[in-house]
């Protein structure tokens, strides 16, 4: 099977907009395969945590820091994947954690704006040597609550970020200059479409109004060099282990195990007050 590649154009973007999409990076399959593995996954679904927005609305999210043998870690750990980060980062990548978002239907809340090193760097990572890479695996419109960004502003710098009820946002200030000279783009995904973007770029999403689901796994991975001078995960720093392309299929509908290293109630409040990357 021809598995899609991150090429030296997707690089050229990436570095000169913050991020970038590759349509159709897995194909039909493999995305059926992971929603059905999601919705038996009894583990994923009950250790999932809700955050609220401004209005009361909240999204769900389960996080872990471990990769394994289960369906997520193929995709995390994917040749094609870890390829491209390779070439971003032009030395070893490490996993920091991977997410399952789930944006419901109805009550589904927003993001505020927000850079993902605006946290990463409170947690100890000196340099914004640090990205996230997103798979839509269903689809995200501006109708449920796709990710807002604003085109170039990697090229801001760390933002100064404070608390915003349940969340942590960046300084208004900044966001509305960057407003002013930026593109705000709507990131819009078919399932399997996936989106690297730069952990300085500045985001958001809106609440969630439509009778869709908004599902989507999110990896975040940092430079292996980048080593946290506070307590993170050992897997920050790791090299991956990639795996080959076809092992998603190969492994199949295999969820979440239980050494997976989840974020747990007792962690709950601490995120809490200094929040990952929310979408």
């Amino acid at each position: 099977m021809n598995y899609k590649k991150f090429t030296k154009e997707d690089l050229k973007a990436y570095r000169e907009d913050g991020y970038v999409i590759i349509r159709e990076f897995f194909n039909s399959d493999e995305v059926r395969l992971l929603l059905k593995t999601y919705k038996n996954d009894k583990l994923i679904r009950e250790s999932a945590i809700n955050v609220d927005d401004n209005t009361g609305l909240n999204t769900k999210l389960t996080l872990w820091y471990n990769s394994g043998d289960d369906i997520y870690s193929a995709f995390t750990r994917s040749e094609r994947v870890v390829d491209g980060l390779e070439m971003i980062f032009g030395d070893k990548p490490a996993l920091y954690h991977t997410k399952f978002m789930q944006k419901e239907p109805k009550v589904g809340g927003a993001w505020e704006w927000h850079q993902d090193y605006g946290y990463w760097y409170d947690n100890g990572f000196l340099l914004p040597e640090m990205l996230s890479v997103m798979v839509a695996v269903t689809r995200a419109s501006k109708a449920n609550g796709c990710l807002q960004v604003l085109k170039g502003s990697h090229k801001i710098g760390r933002v100064n970020h404070g608390s915003t009820g349940e969340q942590v946002g960046a300084d208004m200030k900044r966001v509305h200059a960057a407003m002013e000279i930026m593109e705000l783009v709507y990131v819009e995904l078919a399932p399997g479409d996936t989106l690297f973007f730069h952990g300085n770029l500045l985001h958001k999403s809106d609440a969630n109004a439509s009778d869709s689901a908004r599902f989507s796994l999110i990896s975040a991975y940092n430079l292996a060099g980048n080593k946290s001078f506070m307590n993170e995960p050992e897997t920050s720093h790791t090299p991956i282990e990639k795996v080959s392309n076809d092992m998603i299929l190969k492994i199949g509908s295999r969820g979440l195990r239980e050494t997976a290293d989840l974020l747990s109630k007792k962690r709950d409040e601490e995120w809490k007050e200094s929040i990952e990357t929310p979408k």
